[in-house]
């Protein structure tokens, strides 16, 4: 059976990216890392800057829980603008509704 997935600290990561200056796939068996390791890391320093590597394989968790409450409020936004709309579509029957019955329940017939 293999061994389970290395974990690197962040200083790791960042003098590894750091040695980048020398050829890759040097600093890669130096470190014993995948080029496609490196590569990322250097990306994702780049991108994130201080806020790159944050350990446990739970890169930026606010970042991600952020998007999923947004994609949650558009779902919900959508379902209120469904729901809205039936609503409308209910009270517009309903009144055409009482037009109707009134109109046919008002009869004018006298008695003598």
């Amino acid at each position: 059976m293999g061994a389970g997935r290395r974990k690197f600290t962040r200083e790791f990561k960042e003098s590894a990216v750091r040695r980048l200056g020398a050829s890759l796939a040097e600093v890669a068996r130096a470190c014993e890392v995948n080029p496609n390791v490196l590569h990322r890391w250097r990306r994702e320093l780049q991108e994130f800057g201080t806020k790159a590597f944050t350990g446990n394989g739970q890169r930026r968790t606010d970042e991600s829980r952020i998007a999923e409450l947004e994609r949650k409020v558009g779902r919900q936004a959508l379902e209120i603008d469904f729901l809205r709309r039936c609503l409308q579509h209910v009270e517009e029957q309903r009144k055409l509704q009482a037009l109707d019955t009134r109109s046919s329940s008002v009869r004018t017939s006298k008695k003598k």
